[in-house]
């Protein structure tokens, strides 16, 4: 007589957790590409082009919508609220106060979010903002 097995009633998960893996690295992938991509219509301005720096900026952007993007040392730009894209930047200046910081506003922005991104700024100690903009032809 032969002994017969059991039906197992357990499902084999291997798969499903390839299957997610896959995903998971795909996602890592592409989200920083993603993000990068904010559409700002910056103003043209006369000046002479800024001098490469060997410490990559923070750049500050504000849209068109009014939203903030903050950049530290090169990273992908992620949206933030307006008080924590500040203690951010303060917090990277105390690290490295040689970075440079720049403002990206949209010519669409009020020019009252500007000023007070960077009036906040000088109140924290960082006094030397630049605002990017287009060079005239």
């Amino acid at each position: 007589m032969s002994r017969r097995r059991k039906p197992m009633a357990e499902i084999n998960v291997v798969p499903y957790i390839d299957v997610t893996f896959v995903l998971l690295i795909i996602f890592m992938i592409t989200a920083p590409l993603q993000q990068s991509n904010i559409d700002v219509d910056l103003p043209v301005a006369s000046g002479l082009p800024v001098e490469a720096a060997t410490i990559l900026p923070t750049i500050i952007t504000l849209d068109k919508a009014g939203k903030y993007y903050l950049s530290v040392a090169g990273e992908s730009e992620m949206q933030l609220v307006k008080e924590i894209l500040l203690n951010r930047v303060v917090a990277a200046h105390n690290k490295n106060p040689e970075m440079q910081i720049y403002i990206r506003g949209d010519k669409a922005v009020a020019y009252g979010k500007v000023v007070s991104i960077m009036a906040t700024l000088k109140k924290s100690g960082i006094t030397h903002v630049g605002l990017l903009t287009i060079r005239e032809q």
